[in-house]
């Protein structure tokens, strides 16, 4: 009996086309300009057109979710960019605005069928969050603009299915 080979399907990482919204935390804003930066790269680098991408800005990693899901709505965008800092301090308030910063955006993707990428850096220390905002460890904001790229193509490719 002949061996079958299931269909895969894959997503590219080609930006063209494609329309990107970027919702980005003020707070640590030291931080998360510079993902922005990172992610707007990649938009770039992958052939993407800056003109076809939306920054929002909101006060705080915890409002994210809320423009992104605004923005998810206004069926505007074929894929989110969610960007963030939240850094440990000497409370337990770290704990809630990550937890509730993830799992807000979380939802989004799958409830509204527009990729939402979840690009918000949970740190002990400001020096970590640097290494990961294009210090040693890369930008984050780049790599979150990465899969937002391939998720957009793959969901792009499953509806037309």
């Amino acid at each position: 009996m002949p061996e079958s080979t299931p269909a895969t399907i894959e997503g590219g990482l080609t930006a063209q086309g494609l329309r990107f919204g970027c919702v980005v935390a003020r707070f640590n804003s030291f931080i998360t300009d510079r993902l922005l930066a990172g992610a707007l790269d990649a938009i770039n680098r992958h052939g993407g057109d800056l003109d076809n991408v939306t920054v929002a800005r909101v006060p705080g990693s915890l409002e994210l979710a809320t423009a992104a899901s605004a923005m998810a709505a206004s069926g505007n965008y074929d894929a989110l960019i969610c960007l963030g800092a939240v850094i440990q301090g000497e409370t337990d308030h770290y704990d809630h605005v990550a937890s509730g910063a993830a799992s807000s955006i979380a939802r989004i993707g799958p409830e509204s069928g527009v990729p939402t990428i979840f690009g918000v850096l949970t740190c002990e220390n400001a020096e970590q969050a640097i290494d990961r905002a294009g210090g040693k460890s890369g930008n984050a904001g780049f790599n979150a603009a990465t899969a937002a790229i391939e998720m957009a193509n793959l969901v792009g490719k499953l509806k037309a299915k």
